[in-house]
């Protein structure tokens, strides 16, 4: 069986990460928004732990042949890519063009961390 390459086996499993990551840190506005904020914080914990168990290997298995800098625009690509059909279809908030702006900035923050 064929391996995947470092840089996809880590961008994978920071996308998987990142749904898990998305849900804890804002789907609690929409889904317990009237319950106290204690509630809210331990429903994000439970869902921020499954976030880091697939964040941590994905991190160590990109630093075997990525760097730090790369590593952590790696994950801001792949979090705005995350982020941006969550506020769309799940909370339900208008698509806005400053999304694409916001996001040939950060292409822009990939194109430099990337180069030789």
């Amino acid at each position: 069986m064929m391996k995947l390459p470092v840089l996809w086996q880590t961008a994978l499993l920071l996308a998987a990460s990142n749904v898990f990551m998305t849900f804890a840190w804002y789907a609690h506005l929409k889904n317990l928004n009237d319950r106290p904020w204690w509630i809210a914080a331990l429903a994000s914990w439970g869902i921020a732990l499954f976030e880091y168990l697939l964040q941590v290997p994905a991190n160590r298995i990109g630093h075997s042949e990525l760097s730090l800098p790369q590593l952590k625009i790696l994950q801001e690509v792949i979090s705005l890519t995350v982020f941006i059909p969550f506020v769309v279809f799940y909370m339900h908030q208008p698509l806005k063009l400053d999304y694409l702006w916001a996001g040939l900035c950060i292409l822009g923050a990939v194109y430099f961390i990337f180069r030789s």
